[in-house]
This record gives C-alpha cells, structure tokens and sequence, in this order.
C-alpha cells in the first residue's frame, strides 16, 4: 500500500490496483502549489465530513476521473445531485470493496456544506486490505470509541489529526495511537493555516516518548505500508 500526503487532510491510497484520494482540498492551499489535481487518479474518494476544507476539490475530481464517492448518506445524496455516483455508510457498517472492507466509524466534530447545509455526521475509516490496515480518524477529538479500532483490526497505520484548535492536538492524538494500539501514525490536519500550525519536533518527541513513531510528510511525499 502507498499513500501519498497531498496536504492538510488529502491523501493518495493505491492498494490492490485501485486509486483512493481522501478529502481533497488542494486547489485553495497555498501550501500544496505543488499538486495537480488533473494528475491525480482515482477509482473512489473518500469523505470524512462536508466541510470545505474537505470537499473542495471533489466535484472536479470526481467528474474528470468518474469515481465513486465512499462516504455518509447525505453527502453521497449531496453528489448524487450533481450526478456523481456513491456508496452511502453509516457509523459502525462495513463493506467490502474490491479493493478491500471499508468500516466507516465514528468521530465527533461538525458537518456542514459550504451553504450552511447539513452535510450529515462526520466519520473516519477502517480500511481493512491485503496490503495491511489503516486506520483514516477524520476530524475528530480523542475518543474512548478508538478502542474498539483494535477489537476488529490490528492496524499498520493510524492517521490522525494533530493540528489542535479544530481536532485533537499532539497530546490527545498521541493517547489516540494507545487507544487503538498502533505505534505507527501518519499525522495530517495541520500547519494549513495559523490556528493549526504545530512545532513539529515537540509534536515526534511527544509521540517518541510513548514508543510511537509519528510521520510528517511532506506535501507530495510517499510512504509505504
């Protein structure tokens, strides 16, 4: 499995020959100038939440590569609209893709449209595959729901928000990785804008502390699973 961090909450997935791009918003960040979204593949797209600064790119991306939504009710019915197909979930069920089980969980924040319409509840992802399993926690707070994570799937990776402010910061995320008992974590949802910008050294050695190795990619940069 490779994923690749195209800035803020957006990831590349490739496993089993699919192409998976989580919460796209990169047309609007300075930070990740860099990627083109016309180049980007994808056979499905995933959605957290309904807030712009995860669905911003979607539309674009979805009619130029024709994939499929993965994502709660109301914003797979929300694409639907604009005649883009989905696969609609709800907290605690699971399906299995031909790329593997997606289980969509739970994740306590807002959702909401751009408009101000309600864009359903927020979620994270278990993706559970050949090539191992990742944990996607979305935007979130600590939760004591992470501890069911390793009663269904022993992960590889946990992604997890650091940014603070909007989700967990370093701490809480840092007891996140005990929670679901996995001691490799890519962190992403931070350094976007200025109510998210972490000291990065203080944000490993926190995690180091706990026996944990914390990743922070760069924009574009890959890792393997």
């Amino acid at each position: 499995m490779k994923i690749t961090y195209l800035g803020h909450a957006s990831l590349s997935i490739q496993v089993a020959n699919k192409n998976i791009i989580v919460d796209p918003f990169i047309t609007a960040n300075d930070l990740a100038k860099n990627i083109d979204i016309n180049s980007l593949k994808a056979d499905y797209i995933l959605v957290t939440h309904a807030h712009q600064d995860h669905i911003l790119d979607i539309e674009s991306i979805a009619k130029r590569t024709g994939a499929k939504i993965i994502s709660n009710f109301e914003i797979v019915n929300h694409y639907g609209e604009l005649g883009i197909d989905g696969h609609p979930m709800n907290h605690g069920g699971s399906w299995q893709f031909d790329f593997g089980k997606v289980t969509y969980t739970s994740a306590i924040h807002s959702s909401s449209f751009p408009d101000g319409s309600y864009g359903g509840q927020p979620g994270g992802f278990l993706l559970e595959t050949d090539e191992g399993n990742i944990y996607i926690a979305g935007d979130t707070c600590l939760t004591m729901d992470m501890k069911l994570i390793p009663l269904q799937a022993k992960l590889d990776l946990a992604i997890l928000p650091i940014g603070d402010n909007f989700t967990m910061g370093i701490e809480s995320a840092s007891i996140a990785a005990e929670f679901t008992e996995c001691n490799n974590v890519l962190g992403y949802h931070y350094d976007t804008f200025g109510y998210i910008e972490i000291d990065h050294q203080k944000a490993i050695d926190t995690f180091k502390s706990k026996d944990i190795s914390l990743k922070l990619l760069n924009i574009g940069e890959t890792m393997h699973v």
